[in-house]
């Protein structure tokens, strides 16, 4: 989990510094919800896919809304890692681009999760 995270912050941080506009702005928030899911996955490691995507994206929902009062602003303007973890303004269009960032893990997880289950033993015929 903490490559994953390494990495999708490594490709957040590739992508701003190549690119500007939209893709950076988009990708960042689905990256950012990626590395949060990532995180959820850390700490719980046996949580089911389904609500680990799901405390992902609320975490992410509550931080972006979080955003609509003058806390995360004022700390962002002393931190720059608070800036990182926080933001500073809202969009709403992050808010839809969470579960962008997080479906796709989901759906690997639950797959990844689906083939390591073992079959169950069959049992012998009876003579």
């Amino acid at each position: 989990m903490v490559v994953s995270a390494a990495g999708f912050i490594g490709a957040a941080f590739t992508i701003r510094a190549a690119m500007d506009g939209p893709i950076e702005q988009y990708s960042g928030a689905a990256l950012s919800a990626a590395i949060v899911y990532t995180i959820v996955i850390f700490i719980w490691p046996l949580i089911s896919p389904l609500p680990a995507g799901s405390a992902a994206i609320a975490y992410c929902w509550f931080i972006e809304f979080a955003q609509l009062t003058p806390i995360p602003a004022a700390l962002s303007q002393r931190s720059w890692l608070a800036r990182q973890l926080l933001g500073a303004q809202f969009d709403l269009i992050d808010v839809a681009w969470y579960p962008v960032g997080v479906i796709p893990l989901v759906a690997a997880h639950w797959f990844l999760a689906a083939s390591t289950r073992s079959p169950p033993n069959p049992t012998p015929a009876e003579p």
